[in-house]
């Protein structure tokens, strides 16, 4: 991969999980120097000398703050942010729970906010910046079960597109990416039956991300990108 990041710090949230660790790697392939921030413990085999921090609540503001003022800092400043981080429960609207509703909206929009706003003085301070949040398909058209986490990846969707608006006119752009079904263990183990080879790849739609944060991009803010695979 050309290192058309070359230099640039990104921090990317969920780090530790599959599609974060993906990103983060992508990434770093392409020249960027990467921070991995997740509310989980470390975990072993993460490359020698990535910048990670662990057990970070992204969905406490306060926390998030002075998370990224330490990356900025150990980073000498930031460039770019991918929000990964989030949650999925697949539930019925029937028999299912409310706090189901207020926990999907905490886990995939609060954080996704958390972040940004903690993100967004160091990338004013530049005048320069990219944000790609991580949605979902299933924020356009929700199946049985998804009511809850397809409202909460509408939630991302809208706030990327009022971001969008907010920056265009200071150097920062905000887009999303819209994955069907990511290619992860978790996901081959919860659906055994389902075709994965049509679902997408986790370093592909890693490299759709490492466009949106590249030069390449610039003209492009508030677009919230199907990457469908073959579902």
């Amino acid at each position: 991969m050309s290192k058309v990041l070359e230099g640039k710090r990104i921090v990317v949230t969920g780090g530790f999980g599959a599609l974060g660790i993906a990103v983060g790697n992508v990434l770093e392939e392409a020249g960027a120097k990467v921070a991995l921030v997740d509310k989980a413990s470390e975990p072993t085999g993460l490359k020698e000398g990535v910048a990670s921090w662990g057990g970070v609540d992204l969905t406490n503001a306060a926390a998030t703050r002075a998370c990224l003022t330490a990356v900025a800092e150990r980073l000498d400043g930031l460039d770019g942010l991918v929000n990964v981080a989030g949650g999925f429960v697949w539930e019925t609207v029937e028999g299912g729970d409310v706090e189901t509703w207020d926990r999907m909206y905490a886990l995939n929009v609060r954080s996704a906010l958390s972040a940004s706003q903690a993100a967004l003085p160091h990338l004013l301070q530049r005048g320069a910046g990219r944000i790609v949040n991580v949605g979902a398909l299933a924020a356009s058209q929700a199946r049985t079960g998804m009511g809850a986490y397809a409202a909460s990846k509408a939630g991302v969707a809208r706030l990327t597109e009022a971001m969008a608006e907010e920056f265009k006119d200071r150097g920062i752009t905000v887009n999303a990416v819209l994955p069907s079904i990511i290619d992860t263990a978790a996901n081959r183990a919860a659906m055994p039956d389902e075709d994965a080879t049509r679902w997408v790849d986790a370093a592909a739609l890693a490299r759709v991300i490492v466009f949106l944060q590249s030069e390449a991009a610039s003209p492009i803010t508030g677009a919230l990108i199907p990457v469908r695979g073959r579902v």
